[in-house]
């Protein structure tokens, strides 16, 4: 995934969506203040965690959009504040927050789960601290943006159930120029210091630009998508009695007024300056060593997405050693399946045979789905002996909204609500059928829907014995990490019967270590998009426009890439540390429950966690 991975939610989900924030000036100024132990017989921890959901809800009011897909309904007409000058504000109350826990609380007389919040809601605070270095090196507009973020937040997660909430709509629709504008201002800034995204960036941008705004209100002819949607919702309250006609044709005549008079301008404002800025961007896509203070912020980058201090040297050199260790285990299938030729050859039979390919109809698209759908079903009754925690939260498998998709894009997770009323989605891109394989479908199924990001996520939402903030906040070495554990050990589990399946799931393993070589040499070392697409196209069997995508995507988020394969394999030495120590009586579904059990936590104090974990057995 992505998740937003988000990611989602990618999705930490949390910190990038928080750091373009609104709130009330007189936020950091409540850190201490509102916090009164009501009973003294409470215990520390317990009062620790209420007054930690205490500043849970003042972090929540940084980001309506945030309380949106959340579910939550405050502030349900109010955009983000995109400036600069909220991130600051965010960032103080970020370490005012901090700083007044630490003389509130004593971390020596907290549980080790209240110990972990109170570790964790400092590293919330530095990492805040830190990003302020580095904040304009994050390319705003390209495979991902505001330009897309802000209709998929209207589409997928602002729901409408009565009137209120479609005047809550408008309300944001009219905001919208101000949103947007705020985000170009920041691209402006960054461009004036030399920071601007690859040619490719730009391309996709505008590119998703135009397919947001094509029909109306935007353009003469058409419906389009932001349109159909608000007609879509306006007209369901019609038909449920919520309001009459006349206001449902009143409500659709202000929606498009506001379109029209607020967000139309500012997309034709981004779109003039993504086409004008493109002159001064090199045809040749660098890596961020290129950037102002490039080599820093690529270390920066590295630790802030694997949580680990780590040096661009052996994280290459690790994913060197991988690449050849799996690339071993592919010949053992190939040998199985009876091809009579090298992998690489193996891998163009692969990337070539109808045989591995849904036909680019709609027929085909929905046998994808379907499959997708049958691999879950069959994963979900095999859970339980593996898990003690189970998720309650439904699951969906979709295809991208046609505004946003992407061929050859990859698939990414979106977490549902706590409650359920909005299901988690494992989304596909399914514009180029011949860019999303059938043996490699099973993998994907449980990397992004179970055992992997569907099922560690709706944990992670569902555990009521932590602070809310641990139930949101996220770190994409666990989360990604966790991911790419799920996809083996569904193998564990006796799935990917198919050969071809389990090859799938190596295809898989090898192009997370194929990852660490190609961020790296992108950001570190220097290499062409050429170089990168030559390397991953000779050493795995993706189709090319699956690996061009990918690669450019690993040009626009330096870093996230390597998190993948980092996380994977800290997983993997813990559990082998569990087994050794344990022997017999090492239980799997135990071993999961304390991965699960903390919410995603940073790879350090997962394995601090588990270390305690086996000393409490041993005792």
């Amino acid at each position: 995934m992505k998740i937003n991975w988000t990611q989602a939610i990618a999705l930490a989900l949390f910190y990038c969506c928080f750091t373009t924030a609104i709130a009330d000036p007189g936020h950091a100024g409540r850190a201490v203040r509102d916090y009164q132990p009501s009973q003294i017989d409470e215990t520390e921890t317990f009062r620790f965690n209420r007054w930690l959901d205490s500043q849970f809800e003042i972090f929540l009011d940084f980001s309506p959009l945030a309380k949106t897909r959340l579910g939550i309904k405050t502030d349900y007409g109010v955009l983000d504040d995109n400036s600069i000058e909220m991130e600051d504000r965010y960032v103080a109350w970020r370490l005012h927050s901090a700083t007044g826990m630490q003389q509130l609380f004593n971390r020596a007389e907290l549980t080790a789960e209240g110990k972990r919040s109170f570790d964790l809601w400092i590293r919330l605070s530095d990492e805040g601290q830190k990003n302020i270095r580095f904040r304009l090196h994050r390319y705003i507009f390209g495979r991902r943006g505001p330009h897309t973020n802000l209709p998929n937040s209207l589409i997928n997660y602002h729901s409408v159930a009565s009137l209120s909430d479609m005047q809550a709509y408008i309300s944001r629709l009219r905001q919208s120029g101000r949103y947007l504008m705020q985000a170009l201002s920041k691209a402006k800034l960054a461009a004036s210091k030399g920071i601007r995204a690859p040619y490719f960036d730009y391309q996709i941008a505008l590119s998703q630009i135009n397919r947001v705004t094509q029909g109306s209100p935007f353009t003469a002819s058409g419906e389009s998508p932001i349109w159909q949607d608000i007609v879509s919702k306006t007209k369901s309250l019609t038909a449920a009695g919520e309001i009459s006609a006349g206001q449902e044709k009143v409500l659709l005549e202000q929606a498009r007024i506001a379109i029209r008079a607020s967000m139309l301008p500012a997309y034709l404002s981004i779109r003039d300056w993504l086409e004008a800025d493109l002159q001064y961007v090199s045809k040749q896509a660098q890596g961020a060593s290129a950037l102002p203070e490039g080599k820093q912020y690529y270390l920066y980058a590295l630790e802030r997405m694997t949580t680990l201090p780590l040096q661009p040297v052996e994280v290459h050199e690790l994913g060197l050693a991988e690449v050849a260790r799996i690339q071993k285990e592919m010949s053992g299938i190939m040998t199985q399946v009876g091809f009579d030729g090298r992998l690489p050859e193996f891998f163009e039979f692969l990337r070539d045979d109808d045989q591995f390919y849904f036909d680019n109809s709609e027929k085909g698209r929905q046998g994808y789905l379907s499959l997708a759908r049958d691999y879950l079903r069959l994963m979900k009754a095999r859970l339980p002996a593996y898990f003690g925690i189970l998720p309650k939260g439904p699951l969906e498998v979709r295809r991208v909204e046609a505004f946003r998709e992407q061929p050859g894009a990859a698939a990414h997770y979106m977490r549902g609500t706590t409650d359920g009323s909005r299901p988690g989605v494992f989304y596909v891109h399914l514009a180029d059928m011949r860019a999303a394989s059938k043996y490699r479908l099973e993998d994907l199924a449980y990397h992004e829907g179970l055992p992997g990001h569907h099922l560690q996520i709706a944990i992670q939402q569902e555990l009521d014995n932590l602070p809310r903030f641990r139930a949101y906040h996220g770190y994409t070495a666990f989360s990604e990490g966790w991911g790419l554990y799920a996809e083996k050990l569904a193998k564990d589990m006796g799935f990917y019967q198919d050969p071809y399946a389990d090859f799938g799931r190596l295809s898989g393993e090898i192009w997370r270590a194929i990852r660490l070589v190609v961020d790296t040499g992108i950001h570190a070392f220097g290499w062409s998009e050429a170089q990168a697409i030559e390397y991953a196209m000779a050493n795995s069997p993706r189709p090319e426009k699956a690996v061009k995508s990918e690669v450019r995507r690993y040009f626009n988020m330096p870093a996230q890439a390597t998190a993948y394969k980092i996380g994977m394999l800290k997983i993997q030495s813990l559990r082998q540390l569990a087994e050794s120590k344990l022997a017999d009586e090492f239980d799997i579904s135990a071993f999961h429950d304390v991965i699960l059990g903390s919410g995603p936590l940073p790879l350090p104090l997962l394995e601090d966690k588990v270390i305690e974990w086996l000393d409490q057995k041993h005792h």
